[in-house]
């Protein structure tokens, strides 16, 4: 019997096709992917010889990792009382108005009974010096206290002297502000800026949200931080200021990344002081519809030893551990789980592609193949016409 040239050609191309898609689950293995897949972050773990532990989510785990570093002020800065800015520091500037009961002032010359003394810087032996008075120490009085001390010593060489004493911003009592605020710099710790609310106002408030923005205080060895917000909110966290402390406002600068079959792949910036993974998601564009397996939703995290402990329910575990956290939205509870799961700073929210996605990368690499063989196919029946 002769079998025709056409018909081996077509036998060749169906034996082609049985071959090919025999090949799908192996070219499925090395077709480029968006990652790694849920079977094979399993075999990364540590209970199969991986270094990773993968911990699926519960709400055991949801409570065991909802632990967000407190922000807060240490004791040294809540319990310092608010000072009395009325005391002449060292470095502040002193205006003197002296009225004379004389047509002819010793300090005020010839036919005046008025002076004024400016721009008396208290020097940094706490002390300022008027002339007919003498050396007076400034530093440590109130302006009312400097004001007896003057008009006593004055009233020995000229009768009854009435004095103002005005104290000025100078070199004294100041506090540095920089940051995201309207007006970096340096600020005198007067009446209405003696609070931490006052002299942020002062300075013009923050550029950056208020919900998200940090503000630290460093005063000596001491040193905090809170949210802005929680500033005008909490009067325990508005708390008194002294000189020379150093006040930062910044944004809060804390990232995850979002990787796989979401929306977008990037550096997303916290837009809120808590995100849950339902809101990581969520903030990418949600899961990408065509590829996303919502049963291989992972969160990567090195998570510091007591917590590891914790999770794990083990005491033999020494430093960060790496841990892979599976949130499979499809359980009866994943949304909730998602939602109560909290995401931290450097955190890596990967989701994984659908099986059914690898397979049909695998046809879409074999589709130009079997149309090469249909048309070595159509080839020989030509050549046998």
């Amino acid at each position: 019997m002769t079998i025709s040239a056409s018909r081996i050609a077509r036998i060749g191309a169906l034996v082609t096709c049985v071959a090919l898609v025999g090949a799908c689950d192996v070219l499925s293995r090395v077709l480029p992917s968006a990652g790694p897949t849920r079977n094979q972050l399993y075999a990364g773990s540590v209970q199969r010889d991986g270094d990773a532990f993968v911990v699926e989510v519960n709400q055991r785990v949801t409570v065991a990792t909802s632990v967000v570093p407190a922000l807060g002020f240490p004791a040294e800065l809540i319990n310092a009382g608010v000072s009395n800015t009325d005391i002449i520091q060292t470095g502040d500037m002193i205006t003197l108005t002296v009225y004379e009961n004389v047509s002819d002032g010793l300090l005020a010359g010839e036919g005046r009974n008025v002076s004024q003394l400016t721009t008396l810087q208290v020097d940094n032996s706490g002390m300022i010096f008027i002339p007919y008075a003498g050396s007076i120490r400034a530093a440590g009085n109130t302006p009312e206290q400097l004001r007896e001390i003057i008009t006593r010593n004055l009233d020995e060489q000229t009768p009854d002297p009435q004095v103002i004493v005005t104290r000025e911003e100078g070199d004294g009592s100041t506090v540095v502000v920089t940051g995201d605020v309207a007006a970096t710099g340096i600020f005198p710790l007067e009446q209405p800026t003696r609070t931490l609310s006052g002299m942020l106002a002062a300075a013009g408030g923050t550029t950056a949200p208020t919900d998200i923005s940090r503000v630290t205080v460093v005063r000596g060895g001491h040193s905090g931080t809170v949210w802005y917000d929680d500033i005008f909110r909490d009067p325990r966290v508005d708390i008194a200021l002294r000189g020379n402390d150093r006040i930062l406002v910044e944004n809060d600068s804390r990232r995850f990344t979002a990787l796989g079959a979401t929306g977008a792949q990037t550096i997303v910036p916290f837009d809120e002081q808590v995100i849950s993974a339902i809101d990581a998601i969520a903030s990418v564009g949600g899961l990408n519809p065509a590829l996303a397996d919502p049963t291989g939703v992972f969160v990567l995290r090195n998570e510091p030893e007591e917590l590891a402990r914790l999770v794990l329910g083990r005491d033999d575990l020494i430093g960060a551990q790496r841990m892979i956290y599976v949130l499979d939205l499809t359980a009866p509870t994943g949304m909730f789980e998602a939602r109560d799961f909290i995401i931290r700073d450097g955190d890596t929210v990967y989701v994984t592609s659908a099986p059914i996605t690898q397979f049909n990368s695998a046809i879409s690499a074999l589709t130009g193949t079997l149309s090469s063989a249909a048309a070595i196919a159509d080839i020989a029946d030509g050549s046998t016409d």
